[in-house]
């Protein structure tokens, strides 16, 4: 996909550079503290299967984080298999396998999002109909140009689509809508991809990793503090 905002176009060359990676991850942590009325605005004017309120009450105040879940065990999973499989091919539009790491699929993106959207909180449901809506444009623009599902099209046709909506600012008018849905599709894909163990390598992040030697602080900075390293 062509972008005029080349800190955020992974979608050809799947290259990211690390800090190109951090202000994806930032952009979504950003969007996401936003109350729900403030991304209302993206939403599609009575778009046909918009999703019904979420009843569940989620895992309550103390949440067990110890222990493992299977994705639905704290409230009902939102997509069906035909939207699931339209959000794999978009997550891997976005960001594919290369020599840097696995597609976002192979990481389980789509899953991340199906469990974030599911979410019976303020933030995740401010979200909800944004991506629901957002799919339910994809798959009729796709039916509209190709005559095929998104999960179905070649990938010139769907970076044709991408294209499109992939940068709002200059987005046409009749697009507008879906490319605030797709710039948040593509913060939540970011967010989830950059979280995990395949991410944090293809940014080269090393974390809490304890190191083989350490001989102290380096002199010059020992230095500025004015204080003498004392070795044991």
């Amino acid at each position: 996909m062509s972008n005029p905002d080349k800190s955020v176009d992974v979608s050809i060359s799947g290259r990211v550079t690390r800090r190109e990676a951090m202000q994806w991850v930032m952009a979504a942590v950003a969007v996401s503290a936003l109350p729900p009325t403030a991304r209302r605005g993206n939403s599609f004017a009575n778009a046909a299967g918009a999703p019904p309120a979420v009843a569940a009450k989620g895992y309550g105040v103390d949440p067990k984080l110890a222990t493992p879940h299977q994705p639905g065990a704290f409230w009902p999973l939102t997509f069906s298999d035909a939207q699931l499989a339209t959000v794999t091919a978009l997550a891997d539009v976005i960001i594919p396998r290369d020599d840097l790491g696995p597609a976002a699929s192979a990481v389980g993106v789509p899953a991340m999002i199906d469990e974030w959207i599911s979410a019976p909180y303020p933030q995740q449901q401010g979200d909800r109909p944004v991506i629901v809506e957002g799919l339910v444009w994809l798959e009729a623009e796709s039916q509209k140009r190709f005559a095929a599902s998104f999960a179905k099209l070649k990938p010139e046709q769907t970076h044709a689509i991408c294209d499109d909506v992939c940068f709002a600012p200059t987005a046409k008018p009749e697009f507008r809508k879906a490319a605030d849905f797709f710039n948040r599709f593509r913060s939540l894909c970011a967010a989830a991809y950059y979280a995990t163990p395949a991410g944090w390598k293809a940014i080269g992040y090393v974390g809490n990793v304890a190191l083989e030697s350490f001989d102290g602080p380096p002199a010059e900075v020992l230095k500025i503090l004015g204080v003498t390293q004392t070795v044991a």
